[in-house]
């Protein structure tokens, strides 16, 4: 074990045993290669029967590959992994399955052609004849949702899912397959509050039925509201084990870093740099938003006749509850998607043509799903950080190689990209890793506005700190910063002023501070009519 073994309390003793509670499952001395990658060294986790169990570390502490072992997905290279007391060491995914443990991955399992039922009963499908009995699959899959307090649409195609929903029928399916095992890994890295809101519920539910669960998580505020137990991993070993109860943010951040961590909530909102919002108001706007409608991929407006200026040296952070337009508002600004009216202007000059001429006009743009807009998976490290730079790496047409490598090496160093091997490939790395490559590649070009969209979505508490610490240095450098972030603590720690959205239109522009999350709230959810400018 490592330093934090003082840690192990909280009925949990040094060994791994549990004090007063059944084991549900316990792997010890687990460990996990892939080639020269150590994904896990010697790692624990003892999960008690009926209990709601936080796995929790650093992105690439080696969390979801531990779960994966526990699972089935990976043979253990070492350790051992017992079941109600049964060694299943090296057990398959089938046989976990069928023994009652389930894993609902970051990334969903789901065949989007087929409907819910089809997806949850694909493999065991309920059958008239030779025919599918669709009326009886979906019955069928209806009774486990509503016993489970999951509403999902069973009939519904999933590509006409929200993402909420696909997570429920991937929670649907894993009970269906009957699971008292039930592993989720990130579940709410894409969900909006009132989505993980529901999901709590859920979780509880199947807690109080007797239902086992781990979640992954590195979100502090989410363990403390719904665990009864922590594990805390770091660099693939297993460090503090801890009763959630007994321990507080900033132990279990200390545990996930391994030293002090300055949190959201610890930074003063509004800066005391040079850069103070008078002297923002007093110079021309970087950017300007004059009346723009924006629609989303159906035909219906998205963002209704918005205006907004957003002027150097301030970060102006959209509140709002995910779907209000706030993702058609910046892909519309970066230029991947069209305004139906109203002119945008960057530094005077009203933006036209396609992303390219934006990027060029000086736009960096952090995009909410960085999978699809931000990074090629099947590309390295190395090459994903010069994206849209290509031409500065460039000799007679040709890239140089050893400049890309160079820059990749030191990027990997100044924002502590895991693993640090600038031949590593995107899609193979943790979230929170393949996010610090998209910070580190927009946030050191030249640009004057910074559009941040969900930058520290899939993050942990490390990452978080930097990545906050690095946006603020935008705005203290006399840069524009437009801020669009689910997490409302994110919005309040980090903006000068707020803008709230609602139904596409803004509601209200405040200080920071004068918004409370009670007077933000009241307007995110359409409480008060009035905008407040």
């Amino acid at each position: 074990m490592s330093d934090h073994d003082d840690a192990m309390t909280g009925g949990v003793m040094a060994g791994g045993a549990m004090t007063g509670a059944k084991v549900a499952i316990a792997a010890r001395g687990i460990t996990k290669r892939f080639g020269a990658l150590v994904a896990n060294n010697l790692a624990d986790i003892v999960v008690a029967d009926g209990e709601i169990h936080a796995l929790v570390g650093e992105n690439g502490a080696g969390k979801s590959t531990l779960m994966r072992v526990l699972s089935g997905m990976y043979a253990p290279d070492a350790g051992t992994i017992e079941y109600h007391g049964r060694d299943v060491t090296g057990w398959s995914t089938a046989t976990a399955i069928g023994e009652g443990v389930g894993m609902v991955h970051q990334h969903f399992m789901l065949v989007p052609t087929l409907t819910v039922a089809e997806n949850v009963v694909l493999g065991h499908e309920i059958r008239r004849g030779p025919m599918l009995d669709r009326a009886g699959a979906e019955r069928a899959v209806a009774e486990v949702a509503a016993r489970s307090g999951l509403d999902v649409p069973v009939g519904r195609r999933v590509s006409e899912l929200t993402v909420g929903e696909a997570q429920r029928a991937e929670i649907v399916k894993t009970l269906y397959r009957g699971a008292r095992l039930l592993i989720l890994d990130e579940p709410t890295a894409v969900l909006s509050p009132p989505e993980v809101q529901d999901l709590w519920k859920v979780l509880r539910r199947l807690r109080a039925e007797g239902t086992t669960v781990v979640v992954i998580t590195h979100k502090l505020d989410e363990v403390m509201e719904i665990s009864d137990r922590v594990t805390v991993m770091r660099h693939g070993q297993t460090v503090a084990r801890m009763s959630t109860a007994d321990t507080t943010p900033r132990d279990i951040a200390r545990a996930m870093v391994g030293r002090d961590v300055v949190l959201a909530g610890d930074v003063p909102a509004v800066s005391a740099a040079p850069t103070a919002r008078e002297d923002a108001v007093a110079s021309k706007p970087v950017l300007e938003l004059r009346n723009i409608t924006v629609a989303r991929k159906d035909g219906t407006p998205a963002v209704s006749g918005l205006s907004l200026d957003v002027f150097g040296g301030e970060i102006v952070g959209i509140a709002g509850v995910e779907g209000n337009g706030q993702t058609e508002l910046i892909e519309a600004i970066a230029g991947l998607s069209s305004v139906q009216s109203g002119d945008i202007a960057l530094n005077g000059q009203v933006l036209k043509g396609t992303a390219r001429d934006r990027y060029d006009a000086g736009i960096a743009h952090v995009p909410e799903d960085r999978h699809q807009r931000g990074l090629v998976l099947e590309y390295d490290i190395s090459d994903n950080l010069i994206l849209g730079r290509q031409r500065e790496y460039s000799r007679r047409g040709v890239l140089d190689r050893d400049a890309i490598r160079q820059n990749a090496v030191e990027k990997i160093e100044q924002f502590d990209i895991r693993p640090a091997t600038p031949d590593a490939i995107a899609g193979r790395l943790s979230g929170g890793n393949q996010q610090k490559i998209v910070i580190a590649r927009e946030m050191t070009r030249t640009f004057s506005l910074l559009l941040a969209a969900q930058p520290t979505r899939g993050v942990d508490v490390g990452a978080i700190e930097m990545i906050h610490r690095r946006i603020r240095a935008v705005r203290d450098e006399g840069k524009a910063v437009l801020l669009v972030s689910a997490d409302l603590a994110e919005v309040m720690a980090l903006s000068d002023r707020i803008a709230v959205l609602y139904k596409g239109r803004i509601a209200a522009i405040l200080p920071r501070a004068e918004a409370t999350e009670e007077i933000l709230g009241a307007f995110m959810t359409g409480v008060v009519a009035e905008a407040a400018q």
